[in-house]
Parts: structure tokens; sequence; C-alpha cells
């Protein structure tokens, strides 16, 4: 297994990615001026986005969206977009990308929002420190 940051020039084989994790999730699939917005933030560094390659074939993805938190006083991350192909899962692979994406982002620190059934999962990978309740608006 390789891991590796992910420029557009992957932008095909990371919105397969995205769909399927969004099918997966129960979410709509994207429209197709998404593809572009999200090409357009990955190539301005908007948003990193890491892969876990098998040869050539990206087989998982996350993303980091680089902010900075008081809660150390130093860049911090959200950690976003997590998905691996569903016959690669329970092989390590998801550890080591979420490690690869905290070294290569430079950040202190991940924040991760996720459903109640992913806490136990998030909290295997490393998320442990629980800080209230995450809310969003639209």
């Amino acid at each position: 297994m390789d891991y590796r940051n992910l420029d557009v020039s992957r932008i095909d084989a990371l919105w397969k990615l995205q769909k399927l994790y969004k099918e997966e999730i129960g979410e709509d699939e994207p429209e197709s001026d998404a593809k572009d917005r999200l090409k357009d933030a990955i190539g301005s560094g908007r948003i990193l986005f890491f892969g876990a390659f098998d040869g050539e074939r990206l087989i998982g993805c996350c993303s980091v969206t680089l902010g900075f938190s008081t809660f150390n006083y130093l860049p911090s991350g959200v950690f976003e977009d997590f998905f691996i192909l569903p016959e690669y899962r329970h092989q390590g692979i998801a550890r080591t990308l979420v490690e690869f994406a905290r070294r290569q982002s430079g950040v202190s620190s991940l924040t991760v929002g996720c459903a109640d059934c992913d806490v136990e999962m998030y909290t295997s990978l490393g998320f442990s420190i629980r800080l209230g309740n995450l809310l969003a608006s639209d």
C-alpha cells in the first residue's frame, strides 16, 4: 500500500470515491458542477486530500481543511471525506491513512464530526478528545 497527497491530476479517481462515499452514507449524488468546485478548492490549497493506493488504484481517501485552533493555539485541521473501498477495510489502511494525513498536513490537532454510529471507529483511529457537540448551519 502506498499513501500520497492528492492533487488535481487525480480528480477523476477521487471523484469516483466521493460518489461512493456519498452513496454509502445516504447522501444525494453530488451535482455535476461540484466536481469543478472541488477541483478548484484542491488546486488553490483550500482543502488537502490524501489517498491510499494499491498500485495505481486509489482505494481510499480523506481530506483535511486547514485552520487555527484556540484549543491549543496551533494549526488545526478538520478531518472529512474519509472512505476506504469495502474490500480493503479491516487491513490497517484507515489508521495509516489518518496518520499520513496528519503528518502531511502539518497540523497539531485534527477534529472530526461524525454520526453516533461512527464514534467507536474514530476513537480507535485516535480521535479520543471529546469537544462537546459539533453543530453546523447551512
